[in-house]
């Protein structure tokens, strides 16, 4: 049975089912863009979930034929001046949207999967790019975008690209601003899955669920080692693997796993 979690707009649904929350940028006359409402309510949701002991995984998606298509360029206005004191300040507001986005959604304790039923454009993409996992419908398609409008990027798109295809692709996608279709996405790695668009969404809560499955703890974990992996050094990584090792080992899960192993049954892990 799912639950409603109050996002307090209808711009932005979420409810919870068999431990899977799923989230619904809802704005599908605006392809789901960006704004003054949706984005701090994400946020917000974001951060309950994370403390919601109902909830092993997240799956972040978008209403219609797209997931975000960033920012909502018909809102935006052009160039105006401003004080040094005005700028700073407007760097420092978009330097703390970022980190309770995109940096929150990398760091959080909880897996996430972005689920791409069309365009992740722009700051969409940088957040699609901040999940764990991206499935993407074969209507499904990245673009970077800010070249368009005469931007260099945000909400860490660009260092999440460089991480998975390189600077040179990296490079070469933000420069040109072209399409990025699903399939040429999975042969980058920008994706982990191509799935028809009719099965899209019941695939990915198959994939969630999955996931959820497993002893929450120990994914929490996995998640620490592998985005260390691609921050730190062999040694120090190897170091933090035993420590959060020995921690898991000392959880009700890892005597269940180890009995239902034994014992060649399915293991039922509580989180604890």
């Amino acid at each position: 049975m799912s639950q409603k979690i109050d996002t307090k707009t209808d711009q932005l649904l979420c409810e919870v089912e068999d431990q899977v929350a799923t989230i619904m940028l809802n704005r599908p006359e605006k392809r789901n863009a960006l704004g003054d409402v949706i984005t701090p309510a994400l946020r917000s949701t974001l951060s309950n979930l994370e403390t919601n002991d109902d909830v092993r995984v997240i799956i972040i998606t978008g209403a219609g034929k797209a997931f975000c298509s960033g920012g909502d360029v018909s809102g935006m206005k052009g160039k105006k001046e401003t004080s040094e004191r005005d700028r700073n300040d407007i760097i420092n507001d978009l330097q703390e949207k970022q980190r309770t986005l995109s940096l929150r959604l990398y760091n959080l304790s909880k897996p996430t999967i972005a689920v791409i039923p069309g365009a992740a454009a722009g700051a969409g993409m940088s957040i699609a790019l901040s999940c764990d996992m991206r499935i993407c419908g074969t209507s499904g398609f990245f673009v970077t975008g800010f070249g368009n409008i005469g931007l260099s990027g945000d909400y860490g798109g660009s260092w999440q690209l460089t991480k998975i295809v390189g600077p040179a692709k990296a490079k070469e996608l933000y420069f040109t601003g072209r399409r990025i279709e699903s399939k040429e996405a999975l042969s980058l790695g920008l994706i982990n899955e191509v799935i028809e668009d009719d099965l899209l969404f019941e695939h990915s809560k198959e994939v969630a669920r999955l996931v959820a499955s497993k002893p929450p703890k120990a994914i929490s974990f996995m998640k620490l080692n592998i985005n260390q992996a691609s921050e730190d050094n062999f040694e120090t990584c190897l170091d933090w693997e035993a420590v959060r090792q020995i921690h898991c080992m000392e959880t009700k899960d890892f005597s269940e796993g180890v009995s239902a192993f034994q014992e060649k049954r399915k293991p039922k892990f509580m989180g604890m």
